[in-house]
């Protein structure tokens, strides 16, 4: 489980994606042998945000997809479901992929 940090905001979010997907990428790669693997996201440590962190999110829903495997976010807070809804991305996110 890859869990986000507490703060992701535009200064944050493309060193931390590089840094996500660097890990992440050998867990997922590994899964690839695997019938079955979802990548899940805790977001329940993150306070201070921007869509950065959407963006982030998004990427990482779009590595796994692209392997084949299911992405979920859990513990979204209602402030990062109400940003995901101003975009348009909240069923994105809010359901299994």
């Amino acid at each position: 489980m890859l869990t986000l940090p507490a703060d992701l905001t535009h200064r944050d979010a493309a060193a931390y994606l590089v840094q996500s997907l660097a890990q992440n990428l050998e867990q997922l790669a590994a899964a690839d042998t695997a019938s079955t693997f979802e990548l899940q996201v805790d977001a329940s440590a993150l306070q201070h945000f921007d869509s950065s962190a959407l963006a982030v999110l998004l990427e990482l829903r779009r590595q796994a997809q692209v392997r084949g495997h299911s992405f979920r976010v859990m513990g979204m807070s209602a402030r990062l479901s109400e940003l995901a809804g101003l975009y348009g991305v909240d069923e994105l996110l809010a359901r299994p992929a």
